[in-house]
């Protein structure tokens, strides 16, 4: 059921936590092997749903703690027809599992959210590519290429979709556009190079004004992931409008490239703390900033430690 389709909670204030690094988290904390980092598979199982389940679950638990809001993003960052097709999913095969996986979600919402802790079910959408290496469509092409996806979720009563780790301002655009023609509400989250630019040299502020220009200004709200703060802080400027647009952060652990990160063997998790206290500066920076979460190398234990350095203790219950 779409609950908040027509009145997305996280517009009205407050902060909203997410996961974060799905895929990380599970190949290397619980040791699963995910084909080309898809965790949507997990979900063609009881043993995959039950990990799946365990994953979200330490997040929900300190959303509750803290008494704040949560946005579920389906595992379905890979559940496209590219990636599906490697891995044995046909066009009928990944209609089923990304309905599935909103069926999923909508399962633990029923089991956790409360009046203090509204829960927005988002469909999770990847590159078509992959998310370090520029892709090459054109708006159209990309609009054509996500439609399926973002139908499904529309269908299944998702109340949202957020396309993840996009670095194409193109494949951005027709993301939008598809989400519009569903008549869902979407977001856009960039990821950046180490020097703040998206991989073929564009600013933040080109790529956020561009889709804004090309889509009647039709994406909710746009993200940054994937990256680490230090590699984007630069960029951005206090009371500009197209800053403005940035109302969440899902942050790597580390601090490493693209490059380095494809090239490690071990999971670099970073420092939790200090990446809780660069969460911290960019709220008082950016109060408009209150989707706060991670990417790669994050757990729980870097989202718990997002809200102790950004929330007052005295938010806090037991």
């Amino acid at each position: 059921m779409a609950r908040y389709r027509n009145d997305l909670p996280q517009h009205r204030g407050g902060i909203f936590l997410t996961d974060g690094g799905m895929e990380t988290t599970l190949i290397f904390r619980h040791g699963l092997e995910l084909p080309h980092f898809a965790a949507f598979v997990l979900l063609d199982s009881s043993d995959g749903r039950a990990h799946l389940k365990r994953y979200y679950e330490a997040y929900l638990r300190i959303a509750r703690q803290h008494g704040v809001g949560f946005v579920l993003d389906s595992p379905t960052w890979r559940a496209n027809p590219d990636w599906g097709a490697k891995l044995g999913y046909d066009a009928a095969g990944l209609e089923a599992i990304n309905m599935r996986s909103i069926s999923f979600l909508e399962e633990l919402r029923g089991a956790w959210e409360s009046p203090g802790m509204p829960c927005v079910i988002s469909g999770a959408i990847g590159p078509r590519g992959d998310g370090y290496k520029a892709g090459n469509m054109d708006a159209a092409e990309a609009e054509a290429y996500h439609a399926a996806q973002i139908a499904a979720f529309a269908e299944a009563g998702a109340d949202m979709v957020t396309a993840f780790t996009l670095n194409s301002i193109n494949e951005a655009v027709g993301v939008v556009r598809a989400a519009k023609r569903q008549e869902i509400p979407v977001a856009i989250s960039f990821t950046v190079e180490t020097d703040g630019r998206l991989i073929r040299g564009e600013s933040l502020r080109e790529a956020i004004e561009s889709v804004d220009d090309a889509t009647e200004h039709a994406c909710e709200y746009f993200l940054i992931n994937c990256a680490h703060p230090t590699h984007f802080e630069s960029a951005l400027a206090v009371g500009e409008a197209w800053v403005q647009r940035i109302h969440g952060i899902r942050a790597n652990a580390s601090i490493k490239s693209h490059a380095e990160l494809d090239e490690s063997e071990t999971l670099d998790s970073g420092d939790p703390v200090d990446l809780g206290r660069r969460y911290l500066s960019l709220r008082r920076a950016f109060p408009q900033m209150r989707l706060l979460g991670g990417c790669c190398g994050t757990d729980h234990r870097h989202v718990a430690a997002v809200c102790d350095a950004c929330l007052p203790s005295e938010a806090m219950s037991a």
